[in-house]
């Protein structure tokens, strides 16, 4: 069969199924399988497809008929225009993350933390973007922070991030260390939104990376609170939120002392980001 006859079969059982955008989908499997670029797959679908790869290519998108995210049948997601590793462990990178990578940039910064790494995806952009900055990246999950580990190897960080395994601030453990920068994306949504979400979100992604089991705040006021403690004067504390969650989590800043919070929303219109200052 040639690459437009498996690729026409393929998105039909994908329509059958149900599965948003289903031809996109469609198509960029095809190109993982055929190790060819997205752009250039047009110009491999007139040619005859390997019949074993397109054996690994139908059970690759039966796979996606049961609602497993593309980017675990690849290993791969793109975030802020670069690959990276992404699995089962870790949160899927999202566009409306960028949001909160626009708005670190926005300010010059020497040391970051983020709290909740993941993936790696938000720490390592930061460096990326700022090659004289240093960072931390602090996970309860030991394989999350593999994963981590990983980008951050692939993308010849090592020497300028450290990864550390533990909740929230207990991860850097007793000695004093201070940041210019915290960044995180908690787990935000509330226990009673989860039956809410898409099945390649509920049912594929970790749980404890979604939701606090419980009003969805929980995260916030335990990295609020910390966050005078590890940063330097007039240093930045910036966080990803659920669009209803703005006024409660500055709320939260101002109490503990943070001066200039702000709310920036997403391209969508939604607010994405709470930020503020610590005067110190």
């Amino acid at each position: 069969m040639t690459g437009s006859e498996i690729l026409a079969e393929a998105t039909r059982k994908l329509v059958d199924a149900g599965i948003p955008d289903a031809g996109r989908d469609a198509r960029r499997l095809l190109a993982h399988v055929l190790k060819v670029p997205m752009g250039r797959l047009t110009l491999f679908l007139p040619e005859d497809v390997d019949p074993e790869l397109t054996v690994i290519y139908r059970v690759l998108i039966e796979r996606r008929t049961e609602r497993v995210p593309v980017s675990h049948l690849t290993g791969r997601r793109m975030f802020y225009g670069r690959d990276f590793i992404v699995s089962k462990d870790v949160l899927d990178p999202r566009p409306e993350t960028e949001t909160l990578i626009e708005t670190a940039l926005a300010a010059p910064f020497g040391r970051v933390l983020d709290l909740g790494t993941g993936s790696g995806c938000i720490l390592l952009t930061l460096l990326l973007e700022n090659e004289t900055a240093e960072g931390v990246g602090a996970d309860l999950s030991s394989d999350a922070l593999n994963v981590a580990y990983w980008n951050s190897n692939a993308l010849g960080l090592e020497p300028r991030s450290t990864l550390l395994a533990g909740s929230w601030y207990e991860a850097l453990g007793p000695d004093e260390q201070y940041f210019d920068l915290i960044v995180s994306n908690p787990p935000y949504i509330a226990l009673s939104e989860m039956f809410g979400l898409e099945p390649e979100v509920r049912d594929h992604e970790p749980r404890m990376a979604l939701t606090d089991g419980s009003d969805g705040l929980s995260a916030y006021r335990v990295i609020t609170a910390g966050a005078p403690h590890h940063l330097l004067e007039g240093g930045r504390l910036i966080v990803e939120i659920g669009p209803t969650q703005g006024q409660a989590v500055s709320e939260m800043m101002r109490t503990v002392g943070f001066n200039n919070v702000q709310i920036t929303c997403d391209l969508d219109g939604r607010d994405r980001v709470v930020q503020g200052v610590w005067a110190g």
